[in-house]
């Protein structure tokens, strides 16, 4: 393998992020003791900030975002740390709610050049470790930081959480976690911490884990179990544990599952939060690729539902989300998927709420053919779903599926895209 050549402290980010996917053999390798000597080396996990840390194989993302919005409805000053990035890559650290330049990421970058010597990192690595950095340079008063798979070997979990979530245990990155859910949530629960609260919004989160996890001495919140929320309205919904009542709560856009979660975590950190945060919080929150609606010209283009939806799991409640809240719509699916998520039990869990299918060729890394979903799209039941056609390019199946409902425009159509941040994130550049 040649040496990379390290990029100049004037180069751009884009030569930093072709120099960081050529450091490391492998784009996944879990562990962290490369990582953990780095950050030692920059006493990079030392803080006074609350660190909230979120694991889990879905809602991750609407999780962290509510956690943000309400921390900075409270006035408390944030950092986030999210992966991967629908369109560019400075999307992963915010602060205050805003991205930072791409001169402040070299800058990190640099930073963590200088101080891994000749340790070799992956490309997700020295992203975490950038990120922590670019956050101790502020005066915060919170961290939250997604973990990027698993829990227990992700780079994040260098740094000890005060309040640790896990927002559901699904079967996902089967090569890594395994495919049981006892294990799945083991490796989740990694990142908890003794004494310290880790929070559950998994209903079934496995007995066997609980169990362990109390033995260590986690303070652990479980929904339905320590708190408790459920919808009282079209527009209201209400959150309780054992001590705090909340009612009349708006309904927010993304998941409410995962709203409850965060209020949970945020109901037991050491900041205070007022409710009028809560509800302001809860109406603000806004996550691109979740459940994010466009609204259509109706001449050129019509409604679009944007859902980075790639397991089972995500794929059910994409269905439940689209039958609650279009349940006269006609569904366009437009779907490009990786080759290593399970196709067949995802495109099984959409079809109750598909129309016709646009299957779309996604060219990266462990894209696959718009012919091999279709080979595990489910058959037709009364003439639905149907199968549309398959498309070189999400751009190719965006534009036929916009076409198409232009021509339906005389009923409810919404064109759907889903299957893979690759997939949603192409979107933006085509309209």
């Amino acid at each position: 393998m040649t040496t990379p050549q390290v990029p100049s402290a004037s180069a751009g980010l884009d030569a930093w992020l072709s120099y960081l996917e050529q450091l490391h053999p492998s784009a996944i390798d879990m562990g962290l003791a490369r990582v953990q000597t780095v950050a030692e080396r920059l006493q990079l996990t030392q803080t006074d900030a609350h660190v909230f840390m979120v694991a889990g194989t879905n809602g991750k993302g609407s999780t962290v975002r509510y956690l943000e919005t309400i921390l900075n409805c409270a006035d408390y000053r944030t950092g986030v740390y999210v992966s991967p990035h629908l369109h560019q890559y400075t999307e992963r650290v915010r602060i205050q709610g805003q991205q930072l330049s791409e001169a402040e990421h070299v800058a990190a970058f640099a930073a963590i050049e200088a101080a891994r010597g000749d340790i070799s990192l992956t490309y997700f690595e020295f992203g975490t470790l950038a990120a922590l950095w670019l956050m101790q340079q502020r005066a915060l008063d919170a961290w939250i930081l997604e973990v990027g798979l698993g829990g227990r070997l992700d780079a994040v979990n260098i740094v000890d959480a005060d309040v640790a979530l896990v927002t559901s245990i699904g079967i996902d990155h089967v090569g890594f976690l395994g495919s049981d859910r006892t294990g799945i949530a083991h490796e989740k629960a990694g990142i908890f911490r003794p004494q310290r609260l880790a929070v559950v919004g998994e209903p079934d989160f496995p007995a066997a884990v609980t169990s362990a996890t109390v033995a260590r001495g986690v303070i652990l919140r479980r929904v339905g179990h320590d708190f408790f929320y459920r919808v009282t309205s079209q527009t209201t919904w209400e959150y309780r544990d054992g001590n705090n009542y909340l009612q009349d709560l708006p309904l927010p856009q993304l998941p409410l599952p995962n709203a409850a979660t965060a209020v949970a975590a945020l109901a037991g950190c050491r900041l205070p939060i007022p409710s009028q945060a809560i509800r302001t919080g809860l109406t603000q929150a806004r996550e691109a690729g979740r459940l994010e609606w466009r609204p259509g010209d109706g001449v050129t283009t019509m409604d679009t539902l944007l859902d980075v939806a790639h397991n089972p799991h995500a794929a059910h409640y994409l269905v439940q989300a689209l039958q609650a809240r279009y349940p006269k719509h006609r569904v366009l699916a437009v779907v490009g998927m990786l080759e290593d998520k399970d196709i067949a039990g995802t495109l099984q869990a959409l079809a109750p709420a598909v129309d016709a299918w646009y299957f779309a060729h996604l060219t990266v890394p462990r894209g696959t053919t718009a012919e091999t979903l279709a080979q595990y799209a489910p058959a037709a039941v009364n003439g639905k779903p149907i199968l549309r056609g398959c498309f070189t390019s999400v751009a190719a199946a965006f534009a036929q599926a916009q076409q198409d409902a232009l021509v339906m425009a005389e009923q409810p159509v919404l064109v759907l895209v889903c299957g893979s941040f690759y997939t949603v994130g192409q979107i933006p550049n085509l309209e």
